[in-house]
């Protein structure tokens, strides 16, 4: 387990710590990590902050429900479990004193858990206590708001991840093979995706909108964008000409891909402080290997 990463507020009662856990070895291929942020500011406050393009998540909140938005769609009241699918646009949140358990989960893990489609939640957020796709995760809500110890807790979510694998279906290869050949520097196009993969185009397609949520363009446009995202988040100090990604042809495309996958410009973004993204990203790379989840790399 890593440490907690406290970020200094403005003021000097504003804490905020995010701790990443260990995984069984038998969930690594499904779920990129289990992980608990917790905010404490003056009462009344928030803090806001923006999250980048992921996979799927499930967050059991307990305290004050944060404010959220996904794109430029309406800030809206979270609930205390809600489940989100892959994304392809920044998140906006504004956190009150609470304490949130994460559980982020990898395309494989989606097809492994879910019957959903991922398409059918792309870009948005539900109440995992009334969708009937996220029934078998719904105790979590109640045993986690009764939990004092963190790291028992952590061990409950694992065990009972572990348990609900023995009645889940097989894991299907190309899901596997499609998620390798994202993280795939090197990958450029549909047809290289289509000939990695030996399926046809057409096949692709369908197999990404059911696994991955977006059509496999989009996806490869936002992979490119996250590695070098992923890099400005563990140095911010870097220009962002000096992030960009070798699939980049020049600084204005990058300028284009972030304003559609963050709302806003680079310089904009930079400016921002990030109370919360800003140090979990060192606490995800040292526990999970990749300061973003989605460029978190499957198992081999």
């Amino acid at each position: 387990m890593t440490d907690g990463i406290h970020i200094p507020g403005e003021k000097a009662n504003v804490r905020i710590a995010t701790r990443f856990f260990p995984l069984s070895d038998t969930l690594r291929p499904y779920v990129s990590a289990i992980y608990l942020t917790e905010v404490a500011v003056p009462e009344g406050t928030r803090i806001e902050d923006y999250l980048h393009p992921e996979w799927a998540n499930m967050r059991f909140i307990d305290g004050e429900a944060p404010l959220a938005a996904i794109g430029g769609g309406p800030i809206t009241t979270v609930p205390h479990f809600v489940a989100t699918g892959p994304t392809s646009q920044a998140s906006y949140f504004a956190a009150g004193n609470m304490r949130a358990w994460g559980i982020g989960i990898l395309p494989t893990g989606w097809a492994k858990f879910f019957t959903l489609a991922a398409e059918e939640l792309a870009d948005r957020f539900c109440d995992g206590t009334a969708h009937p796709a996220f029934a078998a995760f719904a105790p979590l809500s109640e045993k986690l708001r009764r939990a004092n110890d963190v790291d028992a807790a952590a061990a409950m979510i694992d065990g009972h991840l572990v348990a609900l694998l023995a009645g889940a279906p097989r894991d299907d290869p190309a899901i596997v093979a499609a998620h390798r050949a994202l993280v795939d520097d090197d990958l450029g196009s549909v047809a290289d995706l289509s000939e990695k993969l030996g399926l046809s185009e057409r096949s692709v397609e369908r197999l990404s909108h059911r696994a991955f949520g977006f059509p496999p363009k989009l996806l490869l446009r936002r992979q490119r964008f996250l590695r070098s995202l992923g890099r400005f988040m563990l140095d911010p100090s870097m220009a962002w000409i000096d992030t960009l990604d070798h699939q980049y042809y020049d600084q204005a495309q990058f300028t284009r891909d972030f304003q559609r996958f963050m709302g806003m410009s680079p310089r904009a973004y930079a400016s921002r402080p990030k109370p919360i993204l800003g140090a979990a990203a060192f606490a995800r790379a040292a526990a999970a290997g990749a300061a973003v989840q989605g460029l978190h790399k499957p198992v081999e």
